[in-house]
């Protein structure tokens, strides 16, 4: 079963969808299936671009994507089933840094674990400036990705 939120300004995993995993499994449990709520995540790929509109066409036909509704800089697989791309608005190239990263978004308990998991599987912390929303790490050729918390309502971050 997959839980995902879809709406004009959002797609992703929110806290909703993450209690709604924890109903699930505690019914599971009882049923004698096996429950693993650490798997609980949604993914995004990120791709930091100078013009959007020169690069999002390509991916789009490439992908078989559509738009998502009201985001520009988004683009959705009109089967839900894949991961969504976020085309992220950058002032000027990145130097010694990947442009295309992944997102992945855990429920807050599961965070932590995570993080440790990956760096103790050869990764590195860049930063927590954006903790409790989201972390950036980097594997052992410096190639970024984003642990971020599903269904987090604090003040939004900047996208890194």
């Amino acid at each position: 079963m997959r839980l995902i939120t879809i709406t004009q300004d959002y797609y992703g995993l929110t806290e909703r969808n993450a209690e709604l995993a924890r109903r699930i499994s505690a019914v599971a449990r009882k049923l004698g299936a096996l429950a693993v709520p650490s798997a609980v995540q949604t993914v995004q790929v990120t791709v930091d671009v100078l013009v959007g509109r020169a690069v999002i066409p390509f991916w789009r036909a490439l992908l078989g994507y559509q738009d998502r509704a009201n985001s520009p800089e988004d683009l959705i697989d009109p089967q839900r089933r894949a991961a969504p791309f976020y085309f992220q608005q950058m002032d000027t190239p990145r130097r010694q840094r990947n442009r295309v990263h992944i997102d992945v978004w855990v429920p807050y308990d599961q965070a932590e674990a995570r993080i440790a998991a990956a760096i103790a599987a050869g990764g590195r912390l860049v930063t927590d400036a954006h903790a409790p929303s989201h972390w950036v790490l980097a594997d052992a050729e410096g190639n970024e990705a984003c642990v971020g918390v599903a269904g987090w309502t604090g003040p939004e971050p900047s996208r890194s």
